[in-house]
């Protein structure tokens, strides 16, 4: 008898290591997906949700939408820089192959950023072919605490997630408190230019420059209408005169210093053209995740140094620590900064 209890006693308890309780959870596009309870790999549909599950649980990072680059390494933590590239799920360019997907095995999939129709319907469709659940996560920069908390819940690591999010607090908190002793008077016109020639820019509300909104600076393509990205031409940027550009390109922000062509344009008159910090992520833009909160730091110091009193340095070597979980010396700290500052010694 004692025997027979036994044996009945572990294949009970077998059964209950090998059972995957699920927990429901409504996600940003209001679909009720059955999450795990123990996620131990997760799959990131694009470059936003990379870093957030990065910065809080490199375990549990299955892999790259795309492969870092030998310079973005340097700035990670050495457990992650060398896993697979899967490929996006989402936006534009979709290149994630569902076999691969699969073969991965990972627990959930996570999508962070703009929710609409088309991310719902993306979505639906993976976690019906794939068969793993499938989130949509709210990734704008005004939500950031929410959503470290938020995923770090359903990543099982809370007390991680709190301590991010109390940096994402205090960070909107000081910018808002400075920003109060800021005229407007005195917040500066800025242009946004991407790719090599400069001349992609993002609309008002456009996730592109969500932080320079934040930041309390005129996005003046906002004159152009509502949107995301578009094209423009030299004459529109002329016309809004810029007192500040910011490049995503250090090609650009390096040639159109010398280009006769945009000699006319207030900021390259005065000499105040920054290359936005890239490195391991975009610090002001690509992608536009959580990696961004160290951009408002860059933006306080490079934009209102007299009502911003900290000490960009020691921030970003805080900031990488914490976040990224790498020591940055002062070396790599110029490599960060080159380009970005008004004082880059």
């Amino acid at each position: 008898m004692l025997k027979l209890i036994s044996a009945v006693a572990i294949a009970f308890l077998s059964f209950c290591s090998a059972t995957v309780f699920a927990r429901p959870f409504t996600d940003a596009g209001g679909r009720v997906v059955e999450v795990p309870d123990n996620v131990t790999r997760v799959l990131t549909a694009g470059p936003p949700a990379s870093v957030l599950v990065y910065v809080l649980a490199p375990d549990k990072l299955t892999g790259w939408v795309r492969e870092p680059s030998a310079a973005e390494k340097e700035f990670l933590a050495p457990s992650v820089r060398d896993l697979p590239t899967f490929g996006r799920l989402t936006g534009q360019g979709g290149t994630a192959n569902m076999e691969a997907v699969i073969a991965a095995k990972p627990d959930l999939i996570i999508d962070v950023g703009s929710v609409n129709p088309t991310y719902i319907s993306l979505a639906d469709k993976v976690q019906q072919q794939t068969g793993i659940p499938y989130v949509l996560i709210d990734g704008s920069f005004e939500n950031s605490a929410e959503t470290l908390r938020q995923v770090g819940d359903l990543l099982g690591v809370k007390p991680r997630a709190e301590e991010l999010a109390a940096y994402a607090e205090t960070t909107l908190k000081e910018l808002s408190d400075g920003l109060a002793k800021v005229p407007a008077a005195e917040r500066p016109k800025v242009y946004y230019g991407r790719g090599p020639e400069g001349l992609e820019t993002g609309l008002s509300g456009s996730i592109n420059l969500e932080i320079l909104e934040a930041a309390g600076a005129t996005n003046v393509a906002a004159s152009a209408g509502k949107g995301g990205l578009t094209n423009v031409s030299l004459e529109q940027v002329l016309g809004w005169s810029p007192e500040v550009i910011l490049a995503a390109s250090p090609k650009f922000a390096s040639s159109v210093k010398s280009d006769p062509s945009w000699a006319g344009v207030t900021a390259v008159k005065d000499g105040r053209v920054f290359a936005a910090p890239s490195l391991p992520f975009g610090w002001f833009d690509a992608p536009p995740g959580i990696n961004r909160l160290i951009g408002i730091r860059w933006l306080e110091a490079l934009l209102y140094p007299k009502a911003f009193e900290g000490d960009l340095k020691a921030d970003v070597k805080t900031f990488f620590k914490l976040f990224y979980q790498v020591d940055v010396t002062d070396a790599q700290l110029d490599t960060l900064l080159k380009g970005a500052t008004a004082n880059p010694g």
